[in-house]
């Protein structure tokens, strides 16, 4: 007999029961005749608070609400790739045919796809011993993945039978596990779990090689490593989507989980158009086949957008187990906190600063504590990395969620209005932007891109802090006054700002550039930095220094050098030792 309470009170998404209903802290149920789904989330002797994740219009007092006997929880099994859900887990092509354009009320369906065959290998016989995270099956999800289907976590024994190799649905019985105690348990390719709740691994690792991303501003300047947690806090129109859309696209993560958590209708429908035309840039096929899109567009009912975000990073705990390297974009982790705000409105909590919920941080810090890079309990190494845009209203990075945001991630993209203004992207700031990672990550690059790239990244973040603090100066009182040194640095600020920070997105070279190539800009601009400094410490003025046209020529690099043909950056060394001897020759 299922447990039932009825309903006594609604408050938006927000019902109450009277009485001792029996039900359990964070259990899911079903809410009045059309079964919308919910979720217990505050219990007392005798009231019981449910959050529903549909929209609430025409519940009435009495109405029944039905225990399931779980906690909400994500189908975990091969589908998920390639797929578009909502923000618990309902694919939206599947209630699109049966609800049309908007989405109806109490929709009932599955998941992933029941009936479809896939073909299956399986990985263990009878007799083998197992736990949680043997792989015992192995299904070609999609042409870019290898499913691995695992004994879930909690789960250890013999396996009593194992089925041939063939065709089978996802709950097709493949194997039967026999636990210590006798009992019996059948394994299929499909496995639930809660999605509040972090899947084990056997051990995390600190951070030691980059999620390298082809955008010269995060890899060089500021870096985020594989399992790591980064930031891209920015005002309207500044660049936050856009720049999750490069990073999806370009960097070496296995598997990329887009969670539009909040954003406008239209902005979600160009990302899902965009994303399904997309080619995978490393293997030919498309994107959609290494790509999963979990749709909670700002109309939809805020609780399902509160958990949205789980559901993201349950399914990017799946595939992590499996072996894989997974990168999430949250976009925007502030509309998620909004859905927490308005929640603890309703629940009537006290409200916090800017009437966030005082439990806010505590929140944002569980989301970003399940990134990481691991050992999984199978001995295999996969990664979690989370990207989270921060959409400040105003562009006031003084506000609740970014000041929490930043306690908790080690890299901090600060998108710039100004530079957005100006069409310099990405829009990152280099003066308030940051990443931890970089001390970490510099064995890497010294062993895989040159030993001097740290000290040249430095010598580079150098030149830009010069000029900002030169910049007050020349606001007061104009660039003329300058000694020839400080010229020198101004100029070569203006060759690091145009021809590396910013790059062209729709340049079939520059919108993705390989280590190797973002080093030797950086060598020529230090080389044409240190040959001109040489000159005006011979009492060069600048101004002849910039009769030629050598600056110009370094700016276009970014275009002029196929990513492809790194033996090309020997000309621009020796145009730059012409440049220095032709000035020396013509001022002697």
């Amino acid at each position: 007999m299922n447990k039932t309470g009825v309903i006594y009170g609604i408050n938006g998404p927000v019902i109450y029961l009277k009485g001792n209903t029996g039900f359990e802290m964070s259990e899911m149920v079903y809410v009045g005749k059309e079964r919308l789904v919910g979720e217990v989330i505050a219990l007392t002797q005798d009231t019981t608070t449910v959050q529903v994740f549909e929209e609430t219009t025409g519940l009435k007092p009495g109405e029944i609400v039905e225990a399931s006997g779980d906690a909400i929880s994500v189908l975990l099994a091969p589908g998920i790739l390639n797929n578009i859900f909502d923000g618990i887990e309902r694919p939206l092509s599947e209630i699109a045919a049966k609800s049309g354009k908007y989405i109806s009320r109490g929709l009932s369906v599955d998941s992933l796809d029941t009936e479809r065959l896939w073909d299956v290998h399986i990985t263990i016989k009878a007799g083998d011993k197992v736990s949680g995270g043997t792989v015992i099956a192995e299904t070609q999800e999609t042409p870019a993945i290898l499913h691995k289907s695992m004994v879930p976590p909690n789960l250890s024994g013999t396996i009593l039978k194992a089925a041939p190799d063939g065709k089978y649905k996802i709950f097709d019985e493949i194997a039967v596990l026999q636990l210590s105690d006798g009992k019996e348990v059948p394994l299929t390719l499909a496995q639930k779990w809660p999605i509040r709740v972090p899947r084990p691994s056997a051990a995390r690792y600190a951070s030691s090689e980059p999620l390298v991303t082809g955008q010269r501003i995060l890899d060089t300047m500021f870096p985020i490593a594989k399992g790591g947690t980064a930031a891209i806090p920015g005002g309207f129109g500044t660049g936050k989507t856009m720049t999750q859309h490069q990073i999806a696209k370009w960097a070496n993560a296995d598997i990329i989980i887009y969670i539009g958590c909040g954003e406008r209708g239209n902005e979600m429908t160009q990302v899902l158009e965009e994303f399904s035309e997309l080619i995978d840039p490393k293997s030919g096929n498309p994107l959609m086949d290494r790509t999963t899109l979990i749709a909670n567009t700002s109309n939809m009912p805020v609780a399902a957008r509160e958990a949205s975000i789980y559901t993201g990073v349950a399914l990017a705990e799946y595939y992590r187990d499996m072996g894989y390297d997974v990168a999430i974009m949250a976009d925007s982790t502030s509309r998620w906190a909004e859905a927490l705000r308005e929640l603890s409105g309703r629940l009537e909590e006290m409200p916090a600063e800017e009437g966030f919920p005082a439990y806010l941080a505590s929140r944002l810090s569980a989301f970003y504590e399940r990134a990481g890079y691991v050992q999984t309990l199978n001995g295999a190494e996969g990664s979690v990395s989370i990207i989270g845009a921060v959409s400040p209203q105003g562009g006031d990075f003084s506000e609740p969620v970014t000041q929490n945001t930043k306690r908790f991630v080690r890299c901090f993209w600060g998108l710039d209005k100004s530079l957005a203004y100006a069409r310099h992207f990405p829009a990152i700031q280099w003066l308030t932007s940051y990443s931890e990672y970089l001390n970490d990550l510099a064995p890497w690059y010294q062993t895989n891109v040159d030993k001097r790239f740290v000290d040249h990244r430095n010598q580079i973040m150098a030149i830009l802090n010069q000029e900002s603090s030169l910049m007050e100066i020349v606001k007061l009182i104009g660039s003329d006054v300058l000694p020839d040194d400080q010229k020198l640095t101004l100029e070569i600020a203006r060759v690091v700002r145009l021809g590396f920070l910013q790059q062209n997105a729709f340049h079939p070279d520059d919108t993705c550039v390989p280590m190797k190539k973002q080093f030797l800009m950086m060598d020529v601009i230090l080389y044409l930095y240190k040959k001109a400094k040489a000159l005006v410490t011979m009492g060069m003025p600048m101004s002849i220094l910039k009769e030629s046209n050598i600056f110009d020529r370094i700016v276009s690099i970014k275009y002029d050098v196929p990513n492809d043909k790194p033996e090309m950056f020997d000309d621009y060394y020796k145009a730059i030792d012409a440049f220095y001897d032709e000035v020396i020759a013509k001022n002697a």
